[in-house]
């Protein structure tokens, strides 16, 4: 079984300690064999930000991918924001924007949704949808095909409308055709995982959405605690369903006030058949 972490908008510069103690517990527990980080890694994209980041990463017992959101492009030094807007990013975690990672039975492809001339809102471009697809394609067929975007794709509240990815629909759609069944998001901090049919009906085929909340940040909606996500796919069952899993935060008193993260809701996810 292929098992994945999900976690995101972690924030750091606003990060809670013992949620933080709480996720490198529950990871060592869950041994997954990937950490998608589906962006917003900082909360003003400053060195010392990305080094606890780092840091942090580091303490995890698997690989990770990770990808950049709008908080991880410097928002007060214009400069560095124009002409070098992923520098701070890079120093830690790579200059790959749109980062891989594939076993026999799991690809996942980042998509860089953050734009240096956008505040927070994302764009996919037409040459992106197309690398995507031309990736999905070349997935094996026992492989579950994961997108991966900070921006959301989907959003089930009318005040995260704004929030929607500029170019999801036809991403959507081509994503779709190519094989795709899962597209992991962030950016709201609100966790919840349905079909893409809600949003889009007319889709070639099924293909689901997880959003994840923020995973050790202070700064939670009031709907959604501090939550991750957790992907697991059984190579017996991989070509009709995966199992996602959301995780929330507890706190507690005892331990120091190191709470921990716990299963609180379950979906089993169909995959769609490709034409």
């Amino acid at each position: 079984m292929s098992v994945l972490l999900h976690v995101s908008d972690t924030h750091f510069g606003t990060e809670q300690p013992p949620v933080v103690e709480a996720l490198v517990a529950m990871a060592h527990e869950l041994r997954p064999d990937l950490v998608v980080f589906s962006g917003d890694i900082t909360q003003r994209a400053r060195r010392s930000q990305f080094a606890a980041a780092r840091h942090f990463v580091d303490r995890l017992p698997a690989p990770a991918l990770v990808l950049p959101g709008n908080h991880d492009i410097p928002l007060f030094n214009l400069w560095a924001r124009v002409l070098h807007p992923y520098a701070n990013y890079a120093r830690q975690f790579g200059a790959d924007l749109d980062p891989r990672w594939e076993s026999p039975d799991v690809l996942v492809v980042g998509v860089k949704t953050t734009r240096r001339y956008r505040h927070k809102h994302g764009e996919v471009s037409a040459e992106q949808t197309a690398r995507v697809v031309e990736r999905l394609r070349r997935a094996t067929p026992g492989q579950l095909r994961i997108v991966v975007t900070h921006q959301p794709v989907h959003v089930i509240g009318t005040h995260d409308e704004a929030n929607l990815l500029r170019g999801a629909a036809a991403a959507v759609a081509a994503w779709a055709a190519a094989g795709a069944d899962l597209v992991l998001g962030g950016h709201i901090h609100l966790p919840f995982a349905v079909p893409l049919s809600e949003r889009y009906p007319d889709l070639p085929r099924q293909v689901w959405i997880a959003q994840a909340g923020t995973a050790v940040s202070a700064r939670v909606r009031y709907e959604a605690p501090n939550s991750v996500n957790v992907i697991r796919n059984h190579p017996a069952s991989a070509k009709t369903r995966f199992r996602i899993e959301r995780w929330d935060y507890r706190a507690s008193v005892a331990d120091g006030g190191v709470g921990v993260f716990a299963c609180v809701d379950v979906v089993e996810a169909m995959r769609a058949p490709l034409a």
